[in-house]
């Protein structure tokens, strides 16, 4: 049942985006926010409705509390594509940061574009990472709040952190607090698997990082914060999920109770 669920859903999301991105071509006329309101919000909603609709997969949040009026720099735990597009409802005026390629497809990348993601080359070096900071700091600038995935990529649940430069960079350079969030998605909606698992995602935001640390101190942070509540986010679903669990996690035993892990990066306080 639970491979006719996801093959039903599957299908689902892919119709309702290409619907959406040709319906919604005539809201790029209209001014960015309202296109974002009428046509990404939309997206989002309907999406996760039906996931929890066709695959009984619902969401749990907690933290909410925790966010910060005005601009901000958001870093999550990036373990599947759900959170691409359920926590954009979550925040009022998000710019998340995004690989370059998404861009180029047609039509979903005019989407984007009016939305005002940002674009990066993940293969660009120092330049793609000083573009990247160029364009946040303006959606910084006018009140936004960005978003970006510190490991770069999805990783699945219970791998060793990865966390890269680049969100210590954005840190520094746009003077703002961060908004660690922590959750436990991949046992749901497992990266490059059809398979999407009933029960209940959990998100955890957590207290703001103040600006001004050096980013040796941030990164250190920022990790520990992140993966302590993921590991016990990662416990918490794998005791709901019981013999439903992913089988190599299911053999490898619960997480640490304090949800400890080595801290992975090395940055150079500044």
């Amino acid at each position: 049942m639970t491979a006719l669920r996801s093959l039903v859903f599957q299908v689902a999301f892919y119709v309702v985006t290409v619907i959406y991105v040709f319906a919604f071509l005539p809201l790029l006329l209209l001014p960015r926010r309202r296109h974002w309101k009428y046509a990404v919000l939309a997206w989002a909603n309907t999406n996760s409705a039906l996931l929890r609709l066709i695959c009984g997969t619902r969401v749990e949040i907690q933290g909410r509390e925790n966010i910060p009026d005005g601009p901000l720099l958001i870093a999550s735990k990036h373990q599947s594509a759900w959170e691409t597009m359920a926590l954009l409802p979550l925040f009022s005026d998000p710019a998340f940061v995004l690989k370059r390629e998404l861009i180029r497809i047609p039509l979903l990348g005019w989407h984007l574009t009016k939305a005002r993601m940002i674009p990066v080359d993940r293969s660009g070096g120092m330049a793609a990472l000083k573009a990247m900071t160029r364009f946040a700091r303006g959606e910084v600038e006018a009140g936004r709040q960005v978003l970006i995935f510190p490991e770069g990529t999805r990783r699945p649940p219970g791998a060793p952190p990865d966390y890269k430069f680049g969100v210590a960079h954005l840190y520094g350079s746009l003077g703002v607090p961060c908004l660690p969030v922590a959750l436990n998605s991949g046992l749901y909606w497992p990266r490059r698997a059809l398979t999407k698992r009933a029960g209940t995602i959990r998100v955890d935001i957590l207290p703001p990082i103040p600006p001004g640390l050096g980013r040796a101190a941030f990164m250190a942070r920022l990790e520990s914060d992140i993966e302590t509540a993921s590991a016990r986010l990662l416990t918490a679903g794998l005791k709901e999920l019981g013999d439903r669990a992913p089988k190599e996690l299911a053999e490898q035993g619960l997480p640490p109770a304090d949800g400890s892990s080595p801290l992975s990066t090395s940055v150079e306080n500044s």
